[in-house]
C-alpha cells in the first residue's frame, strides 16, 4: 500500500497508465540572426496563447467558469511583457536560442514565487514552469500528451498533471489520477475535483514504481492506494465506491433547503471567493451570501493599483449577483509575504507580524480611502458588509470608522449614494481580538472568525513548517476555547458572529461549532450542500453534549480522536 495527500474525493479504480512527457533536449548553442530568433519565439509564443485560449473555451464549457480561469491565467501569464521582454532580451542580448531563453526566463520567475511564502504564488510557479513545457514543445514541434483518448476506466499516474493536461482528461474514461507531486491547493487538485475525478498526490517514487495495466484502488479521501488488491480489498472497495456515490446523490435534496440543525435553529451557510467571477459558482452552489471575499487578488497580477472606479465595479458586480444576498468584503490583506512590485513594500524577517492588511492600509490611505470609497458606492447595490483583517487594537478599528465618517460626509455633500447603515465588522484573526472580544462587541457590527490564523498565532506554529506543523490544529484546546469567547461575546452584544477559517466546513467541528453559537459558516463554494447536511445531522442538546465533553479534555490529540468516535 502506498500513502499520499487525498486531494479529491471519491474511490477510483482501475488500471494504470503512465503518462511520460517527451524528452525536451535541445541544443542551447548561441544564434547569429537574433531577429529570426526573436521571430520564432513570437510565432511559438502566439501558437502557445492560441492553444491555450482554446483550452480555457473548452474548459468553461465542460467544467465551469471557475476552473477556466486556471487557464486564463496562463494567457495573461503569456502575455505579460515582463516575462515575454526578458525573454526576448536574452535571445538579442545574450544570443540564446529562443528555448534557451524561454528556460532561462521561467525557471528565474519559478524559482521567485517558489521562494514566496503563500500557496497562490508557489502554485503560480507551477503554472509558469507549465507555460514553459509548452513553449519548448512548440518551439521543438513535439506534441502534447493525449489524455482525451485514453481507455475507460485508466488511473493515470504522472510526476505531475500540469493544468493543461489536465484540461484535456476525459472523465468518463479517468477513473483516477495519481502522482508524485502535488497539494490540496494546486491547480491539477482543483481541477481534478471539478472534473469530479479521485485523485491521490505527493506518493514518492509511484511512476516508477507501477507499470502499465496494473490493477489499482485508490482513495482520494484518505490517500491510501492499493495496488494489486486482492478480492477482499476490491470487495470492500467497489462497496465504498457505491456508498460514495450514494451519499453524494444524496446531497442534492439538500438544495433550496434552508440551512438547519435537526432542531430547527436556522443558521447562515455562505461561501469565500478570492474574484468577482467566483460568485457565479457561490449562486449555482446554493450559497446563502458571500462571508468572504477576499479583496487583494484585485491588486495582483496587474502593474499598477486598481482604480477606484475598477474597485467598485468589481465589488457592485459582486453585489448584485448576489441579489440583496450578505456580501461581507475584506478590505486590503497584504503586506511582505506577498509580492507585489509596484506597491514597494520591504521585505520582513517576519511578515506575518509585520506591516501587513488594516496596520498597512492605515499608513498608506492613497490604497485604502480609495478602496473604501469604492466599497461605500458599491454599497447602494447589495447587501455588502465591510470586514476589517488583523485588528488587534480597539484605536485600529476607530481609525478605520473616522475614515469611513469622512468618506460618508463627503458622499453627503455631493448626494452619491451608499448605504448608510453599512455593517463595519473585523476579522477575529489575533489573540489580542480574541482576549479583547466583550470590548470589540460594542464597537463593531459583527465578526468573522478567520480560524487559519487564529489557529497560527495563538499556537505560535507555522503550518508550513513541517517541524512545527503537530502543533497547527484548531482542535487544540487553546484554540477552541478562543473560538468559544469570541463567540459568547458576541452572542452577549446581539451582534452576528460567522466563521471563514477552513475549521467552518470541518464536519467533525460542527457540533461545537453549534454548540457555540455559530451563526454563520462561510466555507468554499463546494464544501456547501455537505456542510448544510452535516448541521442538519445535530440538535443543540446533541451538540452541547458533544461540547461539554471535548471541552473538558486537556489535549489536542483526546478532543480529535473523541470528535471522530462521535461524528455522524
Amino acid at each position: 500500500m502506498y500513502t499520499g495527500i487525498g486531494a479529491s474525493a471519491g474511490i477510483g479504480i482501475g488500471s494504470v497508465v503512465i503518462v511520460k512527457e517527451p524528452s525536451l533536449e535541445y541544443s542551447n548553442k548561441p544564434v547569429s540572426d537574433t531577429a529570426a530568433e526573436v521571430g520564432r519565439f513570437q510565432a511559438a509564443l502566439n501558437d502557445c496563447i492560441e492553444r491555450t485560449t482554446a483550452m480555457a473555451e473548452d474548459m468553461k464549457t465542460r467544467v465551469g467558469e471557475k476552473e477556466a480561469e486556471i487557464l486564463e491565467g496562463h494567457v495573461l501569464l503569456l502575455m505579460d511583457p515582463e516575462l515575454t521582454g526578458q525573454i526576448e532580451s536574452k535571445i538579442t542580448d545574450e544570443k540564446s536560442c529562443a528555448e534557451g531563453a524561454v528556460e532561462a526566463t521561467c525557471d528565474f520567475f519559478a524559482a521567485m514565487f517558489s521562494s514566496l511564502d503563500d500557496e497562490l504564488f508557489q502554485q503560480r510557479a507551477t503554472d509558469v514552469c507549465d507555460i514553459k513545457t509548452r513553449l519548448i514543445k512548440i518551439l521543438l514541434g513535439v506534441e502534447d500528451v493525449d489524455l482525451a483518448s485514453v481507455p475507460q476506466g485508466t488511473v493515470l499516474v504522472a510526476e505531475d498533471l500540469t493544468p493543461s493536461m489536465t484540461a484535456g482528461i476525459n472523465p468518463a474514461n479517468v477513473a483516477g489520477i495519481l502522482t508524485e507531486i502535488g497539494g490540496k491547493t494546486s491547480h491539477s487538485a482543483i481541477l481534478a475535483r471539478a472534473l469530479e475525478i479521485p485523485a491521490v498526490l505527493s506518493i514518492e517514487g509511484i511512476v516508477s514504481s507501477l507499470e502499465n495495466g496494473q490493477k489499482v484502488i485508490l482513495d482520494g479521501e484518505t490517500g491510501k492506494v492499493f495496488v494489486d488488491p486482492d478480492q477482499d480489498t476490491l470487495k470492500e472497495y467497489e462497496e465504498k465506491r457505491a456508498a460514495f456515490l450514494e451519499a453524494k446523490a444524496a446531497l442534492k435534496k439538500f438544495v433550496g433547503k434552508p440551512t438547519v440543525t435537526a432542531d430547527g435553529i436556522k443558521v447562515e451557510l455562505c461561501a469565500n471567493i478570492g474574484k468577482p467571477e467566483d460568485a457565479a459558482k457561490v449562486i449555482e452552489c446554493d450559497g446563502e451570501g458571500i462571508g468572504l471575499f477576499r479583496t487583494e487578488f484585485l491588486f495582483m497580477d496587474r502593474p499598477q493599483v486598481p482604480t477606484e472606479d475598477e474597485q467598485f465595479e468589481a465589488y457592485k458586480k459582486v453585489a448584485q449577483q448576489l441579489e440583496g444576498k450578505p456580501v461581507i468584503i475584506r478590505t486590503l490583506d497584504i503586506g511582505g509575504d506577498k509580492e507585489i512590485p509596484y506597491l514597494g513594500l520591504g521585505k520582513e524577517e517576519n511578515p506575518f507580524m509585520g506591516f501587513r492588511a488594516v496596520r498597512l492600509c492605515l499608513k498608506r490611505q492613497d490604497l485604502y480611502i480609495p478602496q473604501l470609497r469604492a466599497l461605500l458606492r458599491a454599497s447602494a447595490y447589495g447587501e455588502i458588509k465591510i470586514m476589517v483583517p488583523m485588528i488587534c487594537c480597539v484605536s485600529e478599528f476607530r481609525q478605520v470608522k473616522e475614515l469611513l465618517a469622512g468618506i460618508m460626509a463627503e458622499f453627503d455633500e455631493k448626494g452619491i449614494a451608499y448605504n448608510k447603515d453599512i455593517q463595519v465588522g473585523i476579522m477575529v484573526e489575533t489573540p489580542a481580538s480574541s482576549m479583547m472580544a466583550d470590548v470589540f462587541a460594542k464597537e463593531v457590527d459583527f465578526f468573522s472568525i478567520g480560524t487559519n490564523d487564529l489557529t497560527g498565532y495563538t499556537m505560535a506554529a507555522d503550518r508550513g513548517n513541517p517541524d512545527v506543523a503537530y502543533l497547527y490544529s484548531t482542535y487544540d484546546p487553546a484554540v477552541l476555547r478562543s473560538i468559544r469567547r469570541v463567540i459568547s461575546a458576541a452572542n452577549e452584544a446581539g451582534i452576528m458572529v460567522g466563521m471563514c477559517g477552513e475549521a467552518a466546513a470541518d464536519p467533525l467541528l460542527t457540533p461545537l461549532l453549534i454548540s457555540f453559537g455559530l451563526e454563520e459558516f462561510s466555507v468554499s463554494a463546494t464544501s456547501i450542500l455537505k456542510t448544510r447536511k452535516e448541521i442538519s445531522s445535530w440538535t443543540k442538546a446533541e451538540a452541547d453534549e458533544v461540547a461539554r465533553n471535548a471541552m473538558a479534555m486537556a489535549t489536542e490529540e483526546e478532543i480529535h480522536a473523541y470528535l471522530k468516535s462521535v461524528a455522524r
